[in-house]
């Protein structure tokens, strides 16, 4: 069965460019309406279908967003595999403005959203998902093979805490996430992870690492310093969906 590819994109990247052709189609869920209309057609006869996280204009705040909606249009639409693409805050001084990170990890530092989609139990048949490995081993492995061949900075692996926002740490917040061995921060990819592995969806993820979050004394994050790398940063996440995709199907 050929695969069909779910994008879930963050600033920046809901580009009609990315596509070969396209069409945007509306969908409604039994959590209600997902983030934005589902933006569908093909990158190298790979059908894909892309989605804004923070909607078509980023209005939706990080805990605003309906993440079990989105994963579960995803899924209605077909796909069989999901990307997503995040701006992150780096942990790390190694993991530079302008890194690109391919996480295998996460902790969830959320306190105020629906994080799963069994709000109820079938009698006698309780479900607990297995989370050990929450991104999808093959997924990862393709988008880090399509860095190396493309010859972009990146880091294989880490760990990225997510945390409610939309205020970034303190400074005592971002210290006490490196020292639980955090390695890159952001306020979505541990909740889009959960639904997909509640579904049973092979989801990974590409990281932009646009700042140093809050533990460097002499570096404050700003969301116009964000949006400067994040922008920066599009094309090349681009780049590597178009690369990567065709060899997916």
């Amino acid at each position: 069965m050929q695969k069909k590819i779910g994008i879930i994109s963050g600033s920046g990247l809901d580009d009609p460019s990315l596509f070969d052709i396209s069409q945007d189609i509306s969908m409604t869920t039994p959590y209600g309406e997902p983030s934005s209309t589902l933006r569908e057609g093909s990158i190298g006869g790979v059908p894909v279908v892309l989605m804004a996280r923070h909607g078509r204009q980023h209005t939706i705040p990080p805990t605003q967003v309906n993440y079990r909606a989105n994963m579960w249009a995803l899924k209605e639409a077909g796909c069989t595999h999901v990307l997503a693409s995040t701006a992150v805050g780096s942990l790390r001084e190694e993991i530079e403005r302008g890194d690109l990170v391919i996480p295998d990890q996460f902790i969830d530092f959320t306190r105020s959203r629906h994080l799963s989609y069994f709000d109820a139990f079938e009698p006698g048949s309780p479900v607990h998902t297995a989370m050990a490995d929450p991104f999808d081993a093959s997924l990862r492995a393709a988008l880090s093979l399509g860095l190396k061949e493309l010859g972009y900075r990146f880091h294989d692996g880490g760990t990225v805490v997510t945390i409610e926002g939309p205020r970034f740490s303190t400074r005592a917040e971002s210290r006490m996430f490196r020292s639980w061995g955090a390695d890159i921060i952001n306020m979505s990819i541990a909740t889009e992870a959960i639904m997909a592995n509640e579904l049973g969806i092979p989801y990974a993820a590409v990281a932009m690492s646009t700042d140093y979050d809050s533990w460097k004394q002499d570096d404050t994050v700003t969301w116009e310093a964000i949006l400067e790398v994040a922008h920066a940063n599009a094309e090349k996440v681009l780049e590597l969906f178009r690369h990567v995709i065709p060899n997916l199907g």
